[in-house]
Parts: structure tokens; C-alpha cells; sequence
């Protein structure tokens, strides 16, 4: 229950029909002078509208439970809250309020013996069939971590996700403890914790007037008039053709729609038993600390993205379904058909493109598979030889050990004579591979950009090889210099307590300990140069990959559907509310208002914020 402090609250519609007839005021009645106004039911008896709505009678009708109204407006039934240009305003009851809705001024004047002052909160009634409502806090489009991608199906992640998890979660808790502690901390009053009922009521409003003014017939007996001759032809006519129509529906839905619907069943679960197979297929490993196929090849990644938005959109298409069986104000389905309808378009947009990119690379592949074997061959044999034998020698005038250098120049020229031997005998069947990477773009253009992606990471294998070779040995070299150095300095590195201790050396081991120390340190920068030269490459390699992937992730995951709703219709997105002061009138001082005994009033607006739309809030 609101505080009682003088201050009356009301919530007022902006769209609500303004008239100089009398009518009753209907809402919701959060406090004493908290109310929510829904609609004016006008010509009726204020009495029997109260009786009528603590009944019930007037959801009687409706298809759809009433106690999901009850359960997120909170409260068991709507009330009469006052009257509107009521005529003997001394006749209405002490709690309700008295408006003047006529049509020159812009928002209604409000008076209410238990009022001192009057707050006029003005709000727009958001569109339920149009999928319009009102949140405190910002639409969620990216999946959770709970599993509910695909629901019940267990969907392995790696380590490095599960990592990245704990520690979001880990920083949340401390977030969470560094709020229990803060010292100055506002409690949140009555008010402030209505908001979030009062946020749903908003969002049933608009239901609700028309569900009011659809039955307001109930309040009393209208009398029906008999038909004319026209009329009756008329409604024979439309009985006629409504008996056809419902036998033909009848013979559908009795003897065709049952076979269909077996029949696309049928399809569907095997389709679902060979996806969750390719799944498991995909998600293998050898051993738990071992890579999945879909860890090391884009194309697997690729395939698991797909197969589980086909496992994933039956599911999410059947909750869609069931929101036509419920009330249009419930909002918690918002989301889902957000993602679904843009993981649709981003599936088609990726096949329309992928067709048109599939055509042009079969109808040219002998002259991709030139081109590719070119740049392989310039950039992936030769320059790298040419780079090797300067390292030979001395580059850029820096004097490196000539007998190490030799060594590992021929050692790595020579694995990649031997590598080029390789790529020329597979050369010849090069454009069968371009020509069924591009008949796999029928699939989408995320598919040949994925193999492209893998056909980079083998055709480079060798560069990949020699990097973590001269990083190996540099890493080691770095090791023995560090020990060396601690040998130097009377320490010793405890493997036990993983610390450096003292320790007491001998004469012959401080003599071998300087050799090798020497011999190593100036052996160190021909490793280091070979080292940084595979190193350039192998990120030249990745900033490649980063490419591919980027356009992946677009075409996998861009908010399409998202963006044209924030163009559209913004307030299908909603990011939150705010409150706008737009008036405030002190009515003591105000000589034409004061003789009709006004309150003071301030007017302020309920405005939505705009959601800021991101990429990475549809990102899995």
C-alpha cells in the first residue's frame, strides 16, 4: 500500500476520446491516491459499473483467462476511480476523482477532496497486436547461458567458453557484494516499487479498453429491432455460403490436413535425428582436453550454426504459436519472435547471396583456381624463400651467427621444396575443388566463405609448422638464459614451492654455467630474426582468417530483423521509460482556476527510451 502523503497520482492515457458527455472513470485503483485510469465508459451508472467489474461480467466472453489481467496488473479487479464531467460531482463517493474532459484544453483537469495536490502523468498506450510495450529495462535478443538454445539438447562448449562464463559470473557476484556495501544507499519507496505493476498495466491498456467498450452492453438492456426483407435475404444468403464453406473446411480438416500434417511430421523428426547426429558427430573428442572437429575447421563451425537453428526453429515457431492462444498484452514472447524472424532473414539474405556468388565463382573456376595457385605460389613459396635467404646472410647489416643461421635456413628451405612439390601435384585438381566450393554456395555465402577459410589454414600448414618450431626453440633458448642467469646470481628455481631460492654452487658448475650463458646469448638473435619472420607471417595469416570470420559473424548473426524494427517501429524495442516535466501549475494563484477549487497540478509525460541497438545482442 502507497503512503498516504497528500499527493495524488494519476495515470492518464493520451489517446483516450475526449467528450462532453458524462462517464465513468475505469482503472486501476494501486493505493488510495494512486490510480491508473484505463477508459471512460460513458452514459453509465457508476454504481453498477463497480458491481459489474468486481463480477466479472464483463471478461465473460473473452476466450482467455482473466486471471493472467489479475496476476500481472496486480489486483483482483478493476475499479471505478471517479467521474467525468459528472454532473452533481457532491453525489460521487469521497475516493473518486472528478475530470473535465473537454475538448479545448490539452489534458484533463483533475480534483479530488482527499488530494492536496495532483500529479498528471500523461502515457501512450502501446499497440498489442502490433507487438508494442513498455519495459523498464532494455529488450534482451541474445540468448542466455542456460541451455536454451536448443532446449533440452545438451550443447557441449568449449573450455575457453566456459572460462569466460565463470569469470562473468564471478564478476557479477562481486558487483552484486560491492552494492550490499555501499554506505549510502536510497531505499526505494512504496512508489518506486509499484513501478514495475504499473509498467504492466500500461501494457494491458489498450486490451483492456476494447475488451470494456466491446461489452459495455452488459451494463444494460438494449432492445433489439426485427429485420427487414433485405436483411433477411441477405443473412440467408450468408448462411448459405457459410454451410459450404464450413463442409468443404470440414472434408479438409477430417480426411487431407490429418495425412499432411503426419507426413511433415514424419520429415521433420528425421531431419532432427540426422541434425542431432551430425551434432554429436561435430561436438566429438578424442579426450576431454582434446579439440572438436568444429573447434578447428570454420566449415564444421558452419554447419553446427545451421543445424542447430533448424533444431532450434520448430521449437521457438510452436511458443510462437501458442501466443495466439493468449492475451495480446503478454510480452514475454517478444523477444523469441525477434530472433526467430531475423535468424530467417539472415538464412535467406545468406542463400540470395550465396547463389549469386556460387554462379559466378562455377562459371569461372578455372580462373579462381589460377588465381589461387598464383598467390600460393608467390606469397606462400617464393616470398617466403626470398625472406629465408636474407635472413641468411646479414640482414639489414645485423651480424648473426653464420653456421646457425645456414642451418636453419636449409633445413626450413628445404621442407618447403618439399611442400611445393605437394601443392604442384595437387594443382591439377584445384578447379574441382573452386567449382564444389562454389555448388556448396547454394547453401548460403557463409559456406564457401568458411571453406576458404579452411582451404587458407591447410594450404598455410608449412608457415603454421615453422612458427611453432622457431617458437619453440626461442622459447626454450629464453628458459636457459633465465636459469643461466639465476645460476649466476646464487639462486635456484624451487620447483616444489615454485619460488627462487639460494643455493650454493661450485667453481666448475659457475665455469660451465658462464660457457653456455655466452654461447647462448649470442646465439640468441639468429633465432630471434628467424622467429620474427614466421611470426609476420603467421599473423598476416590470421588477420586473413579475422577477415573471413568477420564477415561470418555477419551474416550469422547481424541484427537485420532488429535494425528494420528500430526504423519502423521503435517502440516494438523498447530500452526503458523516463519522465518528462512538461507543466506545473499552482492553481492557488491562479484566479480562474481558484474558483473552481483546483489543486495545485504538474503534468509530466512517460516517454520510452530508444533502444540501442548492438550487434553483438543477437551474437549467441
Amino acid at each position: 500500500m502507497v503512503e498516504h502523503d497528500g499527493l495524488m497520482r494519476v495515470f492518464w492515457p493520451t489517446d483516450i476520446r475526449k467528450s462532453d458527455r458524462p462517464g465513468v472513470v475505469v482503472g486501476w485503483r494501486n493505493s488510495i491516491l494512486d490510480v491508473f485510469v484505463v477508459t471512460i465508459l460513458e452514459d453509465v451508472d457508476a454504481r453498477n459499473t463497480e458491481f459489474y467489474l468486481k463480477a466479472g461480467t464483463l471478461f465473460r466472453s473473452e476466450l482467455h483467462p482473466t486471471s493472467q489481467i489479475t496476476d500481472m496488473c496486480g489486483h483482483s479487479s478493476m475499479h471505478v476511480l471517479g467521474l467525468s464531467n459528472a454532473i452533481d460531482a457532491a453525489a460521487a463517493d469521497p475516493s473518486w476523482f472528478c475530470a473535465t474532459t473537454n475538448s479545448d484544453p490539452r489534458e484533463p483537469k483533475i480534483t479530488c477532496a482527499k488530494a492536496v495536490s495532483v500529479q498528471l502523468i500523461l502515457y501512450g498506450r502501446p499497440q498489442p497486436q502490433g507487438m508494442q510495450y513498455v519495459s523498464l529495462n532494455p529488450i534482451a535478443l541474445a540468448l542466455g547461458h542456460d541451455g536454451s538454445l536448443l532446449g533440452d539438447t545438451t550443447v557441449s562448449e568449449g573450455e575457453q567458453e566456459t572460462r569466460e562464463r565463470q569469470k562473468k559470473e564471478e564478476k557479477r557476484k562481486l558487483v552484486e557484494k560491492l552494492k550490499q556495501h555501499t554506505i549510502f544507499k536510497r531505499v526505494p519507496s512504496a512508489r518506486d516499487r509499484a513501478l514495475p505493476k504499473i509498467i504492466n498495466q500500461i501494457n494491458w491498456s489498450w486490451e483492456l479498453e476494447k475488451t470494456l467498450h466491446k461489452n459495455v452492453g452488459r451494463l444494460g438492456s438494449r432492445p433489439r429491432r426485427s429485420l427487414s426483407v433485405s436483411e433477411r435475404v441477405v443473412e440467408t444468403a450468408s448462411t448459405m455460403r457459410n454451410y459450404v464453406i464450413l463442409q468443404l473446411w470440414t472434408w479438409f480438416t477430417l480426411y487431407l490436413f490429418p495425412t499432411i500434417r503426419k507426413t511433415f511430421v514424419l520429415v521433420l523428426m528425421g531431419h532432427r535425428v540426422v541434425a542431432e547426429m551430425l551434432l554429436l558427430l561435430l561436438e566429438f573428442r578424442a579426450k576431454p582436453g582434446y579439440a572438436a572437429l568444429k573447434d578447428i575447421s570454420a566449415t564444421a563451425q558452419q554447419v553446427e550454426i545451421r543445424l542447430q537453428q533448424f533444431c532450434y526453429w520448430p521449437m521457438q515457431y510452436m511458443t510462437l504459436r501458442q501466443r495466439k492462444n493468449n492475451w495480446a498484452s503478454v510480452t514475454t514472447s517478444h523477444p523469441d519472435y525477434i530472433r526467430f524472424y531475423n535468424s530467417l532473414w539472415l538464412v535467406a539474405n545468406d542463400v540470395i547471396i550465396g547463389i549469386a556468388l556460387g554462379s559466378y565463382i562455377i562459371e569461372n573456376a578455372d580462373w579462381v583456381a589460377e588465381q589461387i595457385g598464383d598467390l600460393l605460389q608467390t606469397y606462400t613459396v617464393d616470398a617466403l624463400q626470398s625472406s629465408i635467404s636474407w635472413l641468411m646472410g646479414w640482414p639489414a647489416g645485423l651480424k648473426l651467427n653464420g653456421e646457425l643461421a645456414a642451418f636453419l635456413g636449409d633445413l626450413f628451405l628445404w621442407v618447403i621444396d618439399y611442400w611445393s612439390s605437394c601443392i604442384e601435384t595437387l594443382t591439377p585438381a584445384l578447379p574441382q575443388m573452386v567449382w564444389f566450393i562454389g555448388f556448396s554456395s547454394f547453401a548460403g555465402a557463409s559456406m564457401p566463405i568458411a571453406m576458404f577459410s579452411d582451404m587458407l589454414s591447410t594450404l598455410t600448414i608449412h608457415i603454421y609448422s615453422f612458427y611453432l618450431a622457431s617458437g619453440r626453440i626461442y622459447h626454450w633458448q629464453l628458459t636457459i638464459l633465465q636459469s643461466l642467469f639465476h645460476l649466476f646470481r646464487g639462486k635456484k628455481h624451487n620447483v616444489l614451492r615454485n619460488r627462487i631460492d639460494s643455493c650454493d654452487y661450485d667453481l666448475d658448475q659457475l665455469l660451465v654455467g658462464t660457457i653456455l650463458f655466452t654461447l647462448l646469448f649470442f646465439l640468441l638473435p639468429t633465432v630471434a630474426v628467424f622467429y620474427l619472420n614466421f611470426a609476420i607471417a603467421r599473423m598476416a595469416i590470421i588477420s586473413l582468417k579475422a577477415g573471413f570470420d568477420t564477415l561470418l559473424s555477419c551474416l550469422n548473426h547481424f541484427p537485420l530483423f532488429a535494425l528494420m524494427l528500430r526504423i519502423k517501429d521503435p517502440r516494438r524495442l523498447p530500452g526503458g521509460i523516463r519522465f518528462e516535466l512538461r507543466d506545473s501549475h499552482d492553481y492557488r494563484h491562479d484566479k480562474a482556476n481558484n474558483a473552481d477549487g483546483l489543486p495545485p497540478t504538474s503534468v509530466i509525460y512517460l516517454k520510452v527510451c530508444s533502444f540501442r541497438l548492438l550487434v553483438c545482442n543477437l551474437a549467441r
